[in-house]
């Protein structure tokens, strides 16, 4: 007797668990092309055209292998990373990576309301009440929405990071010289490039993305039956947030680096976008930046919240009322009424906060990569789900990469 949906049930019933299990890795890359990171970009179009471009292979790559592990580590031992770096080193210097976090995600949250308000001005809007508009809608919806409706609205505006796809289509870019950039490597010896070319790594890759998707995985309740799922939602997430990152740069590439023109930041390069690329594009590119701004705004908060209350034991969880974890959503609270009440200082000099940022997170990350590879590997923690021999190697060589490049950073800042 024939039987011909069977494999189509078993399709849908595969494709339901996905979107079930779909967020922590979407999310979480998704979040990593924020306001500093499409200023970024930005400005790595604007000045070197396509030459960067292939630099995007290589960090989708690293970004897939560090929250894939970050991602396993949650799901095997149903705990958040700071949690098992509390478990396994002494607690001062525990203390220490919460402290340097700390510093580094108030500065980037800083960024991402200077951002939201950056954007509003671009459609005419002032930011004296946009910006406070927007920190009551994030608070709102992290501590008096739930998980489920929160989870909806981030992956609502993952999904509003396509319009950099269409504003990169319509600058009408050299696809060829495209190409050329994204499949052929190139490099050049001066600061300026070298500065930007780690900057480039730096803010796609972050230190509390490591302990964001950690305890996002944790808070879903995913199970290691499923983690195949979340593995495959992981590398989708890479790719994903990396494509918007090469519209980004083309848009930037085909219009203002050919014209001769420079920027600064992520507003400068919407501004010049419409002369050259019309009002359209432009208004699509500025949109681009409240969105990324918005969804960042609302998760560093929450990644800072989760990598604290984790390493002194707090109860968290964005399903737990205020009363229920009080310290979990009062950091919540101080990190986002702290960046919306900078972003409203006159004058307020972003470069110097994102920088300082940067050379934190430069400075965090390979600790926290070193503190992720030793916890994968141990047994104890992960059984079975250890990395085996030849994913260490990748991860290894990616994350001696990594150190490398952060190290740089840090050095390259300072004597900059």
């Amino acid at each position: 007797m024939r039987r011909p949906k069977v494999l189509p049930r078993i399709g849908r019933t595969r494709l339901i668990l996905f979107l079930s299990i779909l967020g922590p890795g979407l999310i979480t890359a998704n979040a990593d092309n924020d306001a500093g990171g499409i200023a970024t970009y930005s400005v790595s179009g604007a000045r070197f055209g396509y030459s960067m471009l292939w630099l995007l292979l290589l960090i989708t790559f690293s970004l897939a292998v560090t929250q894939e592990m970050g991602a396993r580590m949650g799901v095997v031992s149903g705990q958040g990373l700071a949690a098992l770096i509390r478990e396994k080193f002494r607690l001062k210097l525990t203390a220490f990576a919460m402290a340097a976090m700390l510093i580094a995600n108030l500065a980037t949250t800083i960024s991402e309301f200077s951002g939201i308000a950056s954007s509003f001005q671009l459609f005419g809007a002032s930011k004296y009440y946009t910006v406070p508009l927007a920190a009551i809608f994030i608070w709102l919806l992290v501590v008096r929405g739930s998980y489920k409706v929160a989870e909806r609205m981030f992956l609502v505006f993952s999904a509003f990071y396509l319009t950099y796809v269409a504003s990169g289509i319509l600058a009408h870019p050299d696809w060829g010289a495209a190409l050329r950039g994204t499949l052929v490597p190139s490099f050049e010896l001066n600061a300026g490039y070298i500065l930007l070319f780690i900057a480039v790594i730096g803010t796609t890759i972050t230190p509390w993305g490591q302990f964001f998707i950690q305890a996002y995985v944790v808070d879903k309740g995913i199970s290691i039956k499923h983690f195949r799922y979340t593995k495959a939602e992981v590398l989708m997430g890479a790719v994903v947030t990396d494509l918007v990152a090469l519209f980004i740069i083309v848009a930037c590439a085909a219009t203002i680096h050919v014209s001769g023109g420079d920027i600064q930041t992520a507003d400068q390069a919407a501004q010049a976008l419409v002369p050259l690329a019309g009002k359209f594009a432009s208004e699509l590119f500025a949109f681009g930046l409240l969105n990324a701004s918005v969804l960042a705004a609302a998760i560093l908060p929450l990644a800072t919240a989760y990598a604290i209350c984790e390493a002194f034991g707090f109860e968290s969880g964005v399903n737990r009322s205020f009363r229920e974890a009080p310290i979990f959503h009062g950091i919540f609270t101080f990190s986002v009424v702290l960046g919306a009440l900078v972003a409203l200082i006159p004058n307020l000099p972003l470069l110097q906060i994102m920088y300082l940022a940067q050379d934190v997170n430069g400075i965090l990350l390979p600790i926290i990569l070193i503190f992720v590879m030793l916890i994968v590997n141990d047994r104890r923690v992960m059984g079975d789900y250890v990395n085996s021999r030849r994913y260490n190697v990748v991860a290894g060589l990616t994350t001696g990469g990594l150190i490398i490049l952060s190290l740089l950073l840090v050095a390259t800042s300072f004597f900059s």
